[in-house]
């Protein structure tokens, strides 16, 4: 696959006219660098990928990817930040528009499919990621800050349909929060290993949850 070369490559920090990038397009840049990463993370793992892979995967040369990124772990954090801001903003539609139980609870439902459905490899790369940052202290500052934000997330669906059905959540927010994640990533592990059932089986312990939490 071709690759693209231009002036970023050169160590410089100037655009194709010798002008210094300026922050906020050479941030812009680093996201769609890590945008572009996410497929070859997700396919092969932390362990696994280095810049050159990547490299190789990409349109983009080694060198291009070593001028915006340290080194991989710098690469990976601005990929999993990426992937999981988006995720955190996955259910706000389901919270705001749902005006009964029922429909709160389906709407979490479908996405909750969908995303493991489209997305495995990246929560396969999340779970990945959250493991290594008990032994590799330059994760811990990202994986604590998007495990924050996603309890956070699973605490405004708690906490709606407590509110839609006029009570009070039962449990703190990390209890709901390690309660649903442990259940997603369950069932993503079977999911990725060719059961299946495994979708199925997720929505209906959900289902059966939920009403528990609040």
């Amino acid at each position: 696959m071709a690759q693209r070369e231009n002036s970023e490559a050169d160590g410089t920090g100037r655009g194709p006219r010798g002008r210094q990038l300026p922050a906020d397009k050479y941030e812009a840049r680093r996201v769609e660098l890590a945008e572009a990463a996410l497929e070859t993370l997700g396919e092969l793992g932390y362990a696994r990928t280095s810049l050159r892979e990547i490299a190789q995967k990409s349109e983009f040369t080694h060198a291009v990817l070593h001028y915006y990124f340290s080194d991989k772990l710098d690469l990976i954090r601005c990929s999993i930040r990426y992937f999981k801001a988006k995720c955190v903003t996955r259910y706000d539609v389901v919270t705001t528009e749902a005006q009964t139980r029922e429909e709160l609870m389906e709407g979490f439902l479908e996405k909750l499919a969908e995303t493991m459905r489209d997305e495995p490899q990246m929560h396969c790369l999340w779970y990945d990621l959250r493991s290594q940052a008990l032994f590799e202290e330059s994760f811990r500052e990202v994986v604590n800050e998007i495990d924050e934000s996603l309890e956070h997330m699973v605490w405004h669906v708690v906490t709606r349909y407590a509110e839609l059905g006029g009570s009070q959540p039962t449990v703190t927010s990390g209890a709901a929060y390690a309660l649903l994640d442990g259940l997603f990533q369950k069932h993503l592990l079977r999911h990725v290993s060719n059961d299946p059932d495994a979708i199925a089986r997720l929505l209906e312990e959900v289902r059966a949850l939920l009403p528990m939490l609040a």
